[in-house]
């Protein structure tokens, strides 16, 4: 029997590769052969980084953004899976919850130079004479100044998850795996993009710290921008620093137009809205990714896997389980209390054995003291930069096109290392004798307040173009604008910049409490001054009770503000 000939729409026809498909060929190429050169080099011997020391030869720069970027995306995407998993079990259950959270909060306010002595020895031991394990150690200490801010983006998320989205996912009885990855990642995903913005950016701040490492009396600099900047500033060499800041540009301008852009745009889809928004974010790369079928052909393989862990259908919830119905219980919470108070307990007593074989209880009293001293500030630096930067990001989030323009700007100033306008503020205060413990404030807040900056920016870019719409149609304008419907659609989204600013300063204290600048030095009453004064005397004792004391302060003043903030976010402001 004869076949009939296919319709012309169906016909295979020969695949001739497009200029989309060269240029996405030429960048992969391009993306394998950087991440080829960066692993070679990090698998020579330490003793190369002797042999070649950080020069400040501008010539040397882009073999050093190159080094610099590599660890700041491994870092990053150790970050992601960090925050996939964290934020994931502290969300969805109540007594991990009770640990994981108090337990973010003091990751993220003490200080990272501590994370970075503590983690050394482990690292360089895992390539014991390469240049490897120093990576390991930069790419640590460079995660841990990423990943607290996309964890507490996403746990917000996923706290906030609108009414509707989980109706839908359980009438159509999704697994929790593709619940999470079809619904919840979705609804997340315009927030955790602008908090990897900011993840990025806060980064250049720290590698500065995380190219030198301290191992005793030993030092192993890595060549990158951090180490080229440490070298410039030592130097006082201004020309240094200004190709470094230059060369920081041209970095952070090429991922925002490779990286972040498409993201946005792609991540537009997901705006939880009923109608489409005015205007769509754009990226060409983005578009060249898109019309790509070398890009198509090269990701299939990952769809279908990822289509393939879909097909497990729900279980549904067995009430009669005893496992279930054990788990559940009352004296379970009950038990779980216990062994978490005891734990504390333990904690506790173990810290005050530590701390009392050298100090005394006035010791104590004056550390918290100082601590108050140090919330005050903070707080009020949070609460100004709150008035200034909430409705700029609000603007800037309603505003696709706007926000196009300043993205990279915001990235770039948020990346400035912030320790380059220390001498700045020591000049002008020892000048104009000023009072160090009321103008030294404002530096805890330079490099932290973008974090308010860009969660407002996501929550406005998702904010739902139907509930705009109703405020015009029904002539809501001003302040009640404001007052009942832009800021109660990125108050959780705020929240979320807040409480990592809030952190952030407690860390920035350490510094911007304890400036110096030659043989001039300024020290503003807290606790920040408190612990840089006894790391420098090398006091171990006032060292632990410091960051204690910040600790217990931080978990405190969370419980006492900001998490009641978001139990009357998650009730009044979720979308229905």
């Amino acid at each position: 029997m004869a076949t009939e000939p296919m319709p012309t729409s169906m016909t295979t026809r020969p695949s001739i590769p497009s200029i989309w498909d060269v240029a996405a060929f030429a960048i992969v190429v391009a993306l394998f052969a950087m991440i080829a050169t960066a692993a070679q080099q990090m698998m020579r011997p330490l003793a190369v980084l002797d042999i070649v020391p950080v020069s400040l030869d501008p010539w040397n720069l882009p073999e050093y953004a190159l080094r610099t970027t590599v660890r700041m995306f491994a870092a990053l995407a150790v970050s992601l899976v960090f925050t996939f998993v964290y934020a994931t079990v502290a969300a969805k259950s109540r007594r991990a919850e009770q640990i994981l959270i108090p337990i973010l909060d003091v990751l993220q306010s003490v200080p990272i130079l501590g994370f970075i002595s503590l983690t050394i020895v482990v690292f360089l031991s895992l390539a014991p004479g390469r240049v490897l394990g120093a990576e390991f150690a930069a790419i640590f200490a460079i995660f841990t100044s990423q990943a607290w801010n996309m964890t507490f983006s996403l746990y917000q998320s996923l706290r906030t998850l609108p009414e509707d989205l989980d109706e839908a996912a359980r009438s159509f009885r999704f697994s929790s795996w593709m619940r999470f990855w079809r619904v919840e990642v979705p609804f997340a995903m315009p927030g955790l993009i602008w908090n990897m913005m900011m993840s990025m950016s806060g980064g250049w701040f720290f590698v500065v710290a995380a190219e030198a490492i301290t191992v005793g009396s030993t030092t192993i600099t890595l060549p990158g921008i951090g180490s080229y900047i440490a070298l410039a500033i030592e130097q006082r060499n201004l020309a240094a620093v200004g190709w470094a800041i230059l060369t920081m540009a041209v970095v952070i301008a090429l991922y925002d137009q490779c990286l972040f852009r498409p993201l946005v745009a792609w991540a537009d889809r997901f705006r939880f809205e009923q109608t489409p928004g005015d205007e769509a974010p754009e990226s060409w790369f983005l578009t060249m990714l898109r019309r790509s079928g070398f890009v198509r052909a090269a990701t299939a393989p990952l769809r279908r896997a990822m289509r393939w862990t879909f097909r497990r259908p729900a279980q549904g919830e067995n009430s009669q389980n005893p496992a279930a119905r054990w788990l559940r219980s009352p004296w379970t919470d009950r038990a779980w209390a216990a062994v978490v108070g005891v734990l504390a307990v333990y904690a506790a007593v173990r810290l005050v054995r530590f701390i009392g074989q050298s100090l005394v209880i006035d010791d104590v009293v004056t550390a918290f003291g100082l601590g108050f001293l140090t919330l005050i500030r903070v707080s009020v630096l949070i609460a100004l930069a709150s008035v200034l930067w909430v409705p700029i990001g609000v603007i800037v989030g309603l505003r696709p096109r706007l926000a196009q323009r300043i993205q990279p700007i915001a990235q770039f100033l948020a990346a400035f290392p912030a320790n380059l306008l220390f001498p700045v503020a020591v000049f002008a205060i020892v000048h104009f004798g000023l009072n160090p413990d009321i103008w030294l404030s404002p530096l805890i807040v330079l490099g932290t307040q973008w974090y308010i900056l860009f969660n407002v920016v996501a929550g406005a870019s998702a904010f739902p173009s139907d509930l705009r719409d109703s405020a015009i149609n029904l002539r809501v304008r001003g302040w009640l604008w404001w007052r009942k419907v832009v800021l109660p659609g990125v108050f959780p989204y705020y929240l979320t910049g807040a409480i990592t600013a809030s952190g952030g300063s407690w860390n920035a204290s350490i510094v911007a409490e304890f400036v110096s600048w030659g043989d001039q030095r300024l020290v503003a009453r807290g606790i920040g001054s408190y612990i840089a004064k006894a790391t420098e005397a090398g006091d171990q004792p006032r060292i632990v009770l410091g960051i204690a004391v910040m600790s217990v302060l931080v978990i405190l003043f969370n419980r006492a503000l900001w998490r009641p903030l978001y139990r009357y976010a998650e009730r009044r402001f979720r979308l229905a």
